[in-house]
Protein backbone atom coordinates (compact mmCIF):
# COMPACT_ATOMS: atom_id res chain seq x y z
CA UNK A 1 0.00 0.00 0.00
CA UNK A 2 0.90 3.69 -0.17
CA UNK A 3 2.04 5.15 2.62
CA UNK A 4 1.94 8.61 1.65
CA UNK A 5 -0.02 9.14 -1.48
CA UNK A 6 0.71 12.00 -3.23
CA UNK A 7 -2.03 14.43 -2.09
CA UNK A 8 -2.09 16.67 -5.19
CA UNK A 9 -3.03 13.88 -7.42
CA UNK A 10 -6.21 12.53 -7.72
CA UNK A 11 -7.42 8.47 -7.46
CA UNK A 12 -7.31 8.51 -11.13
CA UNK A 13 -4.00 9.70 -11.72
CA UNK A 14 -2.69 7.56 -9.05
CA UNK A 15 -4.15 4.10 -10.33
CA UNK A 16 -3.82 5.52 -13.73
CA UNK A 17 -7.83 3.95 -14.56
CA UNK A 18 -9.89 7.30 -15.74
CA UNK A 19 -13.53 5.95 -15.66
CA UNK A 20 -16.11 7.43 -17.99
CA UNK A 21 -18.72 9.59 -17.10
CA UNK A 22 -21.37 7.85 -15.26
CA UNK A 23 -24.67 7.40 -17.00
CA UNK A 24 -27.04 9.73 -16.89
CA UNK A 25 -29.68 7.19 -14.85
CA UNK A 26 -26.70 7.18 -12.15
CA UNK A 27 -27.51 7.18 -8.55
CA UNK A 28 -26.33 10.02 -6.52
CA UNK A 29 -23.64 7.51 -4.89
CA UNK A 30 -22.40 6.59 -8.32
CA UNK A 31 -22.18 10.18 -9.29
CA UNK A 32 -20.74 11.06 -6.53
CA UNK A 33 -17.75 8.49 -6.13
CA UNK A 34 -16.94 9.44 -10.32
CA UNK A 35 -16.35 12.77 -9.19
CA UNK A 36 -14.29 12.02 -6.24
CA UNK A 37 -12.09 9.96 -7.89
CA UNK A 38 -10.85 13.03 -9.87
CA UNK A 39 -10.08 15.67 -6.76
CA UNK A 40 -7.16 15.32 -5.45
CA UNK A 41 -6.54 13.43 -2.39
CA UNK A 42 -5.45 16.40 -0.75
CA UNK A 43 -8.70 18.45 -1.12
CA UNK A 44 -10.96 15.48 -0.12
CA UNK A 45 -12.93 15.66 3.00
CA UNK A 46 -13.63 13.49 5.42
CA UNK A 47 -17.38 12.51 3.88
CA UNK A 48 -15.64 12.04 0.63
CA UNK A 49 -12.85 9.43 2.25
CA UNK A 50 -15.62 7.87 3.98
CA UNK A 51 -17.43 7.50 1.28
CA UNK A 52 -15.27 6.27 -0.95
CA UNK A 53 -13.31 3.97 1.35
CA UNK A 54 -16.86 2.53 1.90
CA UNK A 55 -17.10 1.71 -1.77
CA UNK A 56 -14.05 0.19 -1.72
CA UNK A 57 -12.39 2.69 -3.74
CA UNK A 58 -8.38 3.75 -3.67
CA UNK A 59 -8.19 1.76 -0.31
CA UNK A 60 -3.92 2.01 -0.87
CA UNK A 61 -4.31 5.84 -1.27
CA UNK A 62 -6.94 6.46 0.97
CA UNK A 63 -6.33 4.49 4.21
CA UNK A 64 -2.67 6.21 4.84
CA UNK A 65 -4.58 9.78 5.15
CA UNK A 66 -7.76 8.59 6.68
CA UNK A 67 -5.77 7.16 9.65
CA UNK A 68 -4.24 10.30 10.02
CA UNK A 69 -7.23 11.99 11.01
CA UNK A 70 -8.54 8.77 13.09
CA UNK A 71 -5.70 9.42 14.49
CA UNK A 72 -6.44 13.23 15.71
CA UNK A 73 -10.07 12.09 15.90
CA UNK A 74 -11.14 8.96 15.99
CA UNK A 75 -14.14 9.90 16.09
CA UNK A 76 -14.36 12.24 13.01
CA UNK A 77 -17.42 12.29 11.14
CA UNK A 78 -18.10 12.75 8.02
CA UNK A 79 -22.06 13.49 7.06
CA UNK A 80 -23.65 10.28 8.70
CA UNK A 81 -23.15 10.33 12.20
CA UNK A 82 -20.02 10.97 14.83
CA UNK A 83 -17.60 7.90 13.86
CA UNK A 84 -18.67 7.23 10.54
CA UNK A 85 -15.02 7.05 8.86
CA UNK A 86 -13.62 4.36 11.70
CA UNK A 87 -16.66 2.45 10.54
CA UNK A 88 -15.80 2.85 6.88
CA UNK A 89 -11.88 2.21 8.06
CA UNK A 90 -13.05 -0.98 10.28
CA UNK A 91 -15.08 -2.84 8.06
CA UNK A 92 -13.30 -3.10 5.10
CA UNK A 93 -12.11 -6.81 4.41
CA UNK A 94 -9.30 -8.11 6.66
CA UNK A 95 -7.30 -9.09 3.68
CA UNK A 96 -6.49 -4.95 3.00
CA UNK A 97 -4.56 -4.89 6.55
CA UNK A 98 -2.71 -8.52 5.93
CA UNK A 99 -1.87 -6.61 2.75
CA UNK A 100 -0.47 -3.81 4.67
CA UNK A 101 0.00 -4.97 8.47
CA UNK A 102 1.81 -1.34 9.11
CA UNK A 103 -1.74 0.54 8.60
CA UNK A 104 -3.39 -2.29 10.30
CA UNK A 105 -1.05 -1.71 13.40
CA UNK A 106 -1.23 1.70 13.03
CA UNK A 107 -5.27 1.04 13.24
CA UNK A 108 -4.71 -0.78 15.81
CA UNK A 109 -2.86 1.78 18.25
CA UNK A 110 -5.71 4.24 17.42
CA UNK A 111 -8.21 1.92 18.52
CA UNK A 112 -7.10 0.33 21.28
CA UNK A 113 -7.87 2.68 23.93
CA UNK A 114 -11.48 3.73 23.04
CA UNK A 115 -14.34 4.05 24.86
CA UNK A 116 -17.56 4.82 25.38
CA UNK A 117 -18.31 3.90 21.65
CA UNK A 118 -21.89 3.67 20.06
CA UNK A 119 -22.69 -0.21 20.21
CA UNK A 120 -21.87 -0.95 16.59
CA UNK A 121 -18.30 1.17 16.57
CA UNK A 122 -17.60 -0.85 19.92
CA UNK A 123 -18.68 -4.42 17.67
CA UNK A 124 -16.71 -3.04 14.63
CA UNK A 125 -13.32 -2.56 16.90
CA UNK A 126 -13.92 -5.49 18.97
CA UNK A 127 -14.10 -7.35 15.90
CA UNK A 128 -10.72 -5.46 14.22
CA UNK A 129 -8.68 -6.45 17.31
CA UNK A 130 -9.88 -10.18 17.03
CA UNK A 131 -7.99 -10.33 13.58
Amino acid sequence: MTRHPNRDRSLEELENDRWPAPPADATRLIATAHALRRKPIGELTVEDMRLLIGQNEGLPHLLPPALEVLRLDPTAEGHTYEGDLLYAVLTRSPEIWSTSPELGRELRLIVSDLSDLAPHLEREVERFLAL
